[in-house]
């Protein structure tokens, strides 16, 4: 045995579910140890290989972040880890726990044993070793120099991978070490799983009192609803005290039931400014600019890691902090508050006060939506693609976004009333398909994931891989391209910070047109996908109908929308 062997023990033992990775010279020895696990019967990790390492990575980050469970990647030397660091750093921002591993070589064919090949020497190694390079947007990154570290190196990484807050680790495997024999040592056995973290009494108990002392207290969270359990924690309490909650642009899922007469949208800033208590339930950026918190009200933050060491520049304006894991702080609070007691009267106020915002909010989006799906012939308007959408795919398929001016649209129409609903792809543009491709893989086959992107999302993204790692593993999306036919958000920009510009006074615009990108459809169903078209309202529906027979029959489906907007 090798390193090779080491390194898929390591995974096993740190509780992989699968080994993902896009190709590199380097990984001859866990292929070796593949095939020979193989030609003895041993039972293995399933290993995904994918065509791109955006892709590669996209996977796991989809997978862990349903799961919860740490997943290993396995890239090419540096360039391929550079390749695939924008998806790493989504996983960073998303809070996946991912090892990320790639090669390098030590002895670059001077030394004994086996040739590791000349392309390290000429073109692939860099100064001060790859985990140099992955620093910058892992949690932490080290070389495994020496095959008696390798299990041990891998094993801890996973283990601070899932470590709060989760994030993807960086492990350097030279070649000369995944070549080296390796033998197995008595203490080698599974991870644990990470250890919870509890609120202090003392601040459960001082955060209560603020809580219950609150004539307007606001909610905000990004976050609660990556665990279903502190989903449900941050119900009980909003209902007790007709709490409202607002989920900012920033929330990374669906974190509070958008049916709910407390949900208060999507901007923090207008009831912050008349609250007397701001409860941040784990946000980690309230305001913007960062420093402009609105009104005088008391800020309380509960989160079991408040500062991200990951944020280059984070302010949170805390008065108190309660540190714990989310469900179980919360859950600790509600029942502090009932005993304290709840003030009725203010609270059956306050809960109608809410109700009747809601209701004249709901009943302009039910409007917009009547006027989008009911318009004349031409391009749809967003608002009803996205309601169609909802209809279409019905309650408990999953909705999985990379669009950027039409975001908070999707989540406004989507209404998802429970967690896992609807995810926000982290970081830059290009990762989402892998992403929907890898909570598909979490959630298996009787769950319909759906894929919502704007076309320049979508040509950021690695589409011809990803289409190929659906058909290849069996894994068939809902791809829906929001269309309008450029970059919006880049003309957005340029108006925001020229608003009595040039461009917009004479036209010439650059850094927008995308009327030359390829026919979305046909690229789709050259790569063994169903591709539609839709370009009027009336189209909508029965595209969006016959796209999820399509899917569900087992073949991934894109449909190209045409927009308004």
């Amino acid at each position: 045995m090798d390193g090779g062997e080491a390194l898929i023990r390591a995974a096993g033992d740190l509780g992989a579910d699968y080994i993902f990775s896009s190709s590199g010279s380097e990984w001859a020895p866990v292929w070796e140890a593949y095939a020979r696990r193989a030609e003895e019967g041993a039972e293995t990790l399933p290993y995904v290989d994918a065509a791109h390492e955006t892709t590669a990575v996209g996977l796991a980050t989809g997978y862990a972040a349903v799961t919860g469970r740490p997943q290993v990647v396995l890239l090419h030397a540096a360039a391929g880890l550079l390749q695939g660091a924008n998806a790493i750093h989504g996983a960073l921002l998303t809070g996946a726990p991912l090892v990320i591993c790639s090669g390098e070589s030590t002895g670059y064919g001077d030394g004994d044993g086996p040739d590791p090949g000349s392309q390290w020497y000429r073109n692939l190694s860099v100064v001060g070793g790859p985990q140099g390079v992955a620093a910058p947007f892992t949690k932490w990154a080290c070389a495994a120099a020496d095959v008696n570290v390798l299990y041990g190196m891998v094993k801890r990484a996973g283990e601070l991978a899932a470590q709060a807050p989760a994030g993807p680790v960086y492990v350097s495997t030279p070649v000369e070490t995944l070549l080296a024999p390796w033998h197995p040592s008595a203490a080698d056995k599974p991870a644990p799983a990470p250890g919870r973290t509890v609120a202090d009494p003392r601040d459960v108990e001082a955060a209560a009192r603020l809580i219950a002392a609150a004539k307007n207290p606001v909610l905000a969270t990004e976050t609660a609803g990556r665990d279903p359990e502190a989903f449900a924690a941050l119900v009980e309490l909003a209902e007790l005290l007709a709490i409202p909650v607002v989920e900012p642009q920033s929330a990374l899922c669906a974190n509070f039931p958008r049916t709910s007469p407390l949900h208060a949208g999507g901007e923090l800033g207008a009831l912050a400014a008349g609250a007397d208590l701001v409860i941040l339930l784990g946000c980690r950026a309230p305001w913007y600019p960062p420093t402009a918190k609105p009104g005088d009200a008391t800020v309380l933050v509960v989160d079991e890691t408040p500062h991200r060491p990951h944020l280059a520049y984070q302010v949170l304006t805390a008065d108190r902090y309660v540190g714990g894991e989310m469900a179980a702080t919360v859950r600790a609070l509600t029942a502090r508050l009932r005993e304290l007691g709840v003030d009725a009267a203010a609270v059956a106020a306050r809960r109608r006060r809410l109700a009747d915002a809601y209701a004249a909010a709901d009943g302009q989006r039910r409007e917009a939506e009547e006027k989008a799906l009911t318009a004349a012939d031409g391009p749809v308007d967003p608002a009803g693609a996205a309601a169609a959408l909802r209809d279409a795919i019905g309650p408990d398929a999953v909705v999985v976004d990379e669009t950027i001016t039409h975001s908070r649209l999707i989540a406004k129409h989507l209404m998802a009333e429970t967690p896992g609903r609807y995810r926000y792809v982290q970081g830059g543009l290009g990762q989402g398909l892998g992403v929907a491709l890898g909570v598909k893989l979490a959630l298996g086959a009787d769950r319909l994931v759906a894929f919502t992107v704007g076309d320049g999302s979508w040509l950021y993204n690695p589409v011809l891989p990803g289409l190929m790692a659906s058909a290849q593993y069996g894994l068939p999306v809902l791809v829906v391209v929001f269309n309008n036919g450029k970059y919006l958000s880049m003309r957005h920009n340029h108006r925001r910070v020229y608003p009595e510009s040039v461009a917009a006074r004479t036209g010439y615009q650059l850094g927008v047109d995308l009327s030359a990108q390829p026919d979305v459809a046909a690229v789709a169903a050259a790569s063994g996908a169903a591709g539609f078209t839709v370009t009027t309202a009336k189209e909508l529906t029965p595209a969006l109908d016959e796209a999820i027979a399509t899917v569900r029959g087992g073949q991934t489906a894109v449909v190209n929308v045409m927009l308004t907007r």
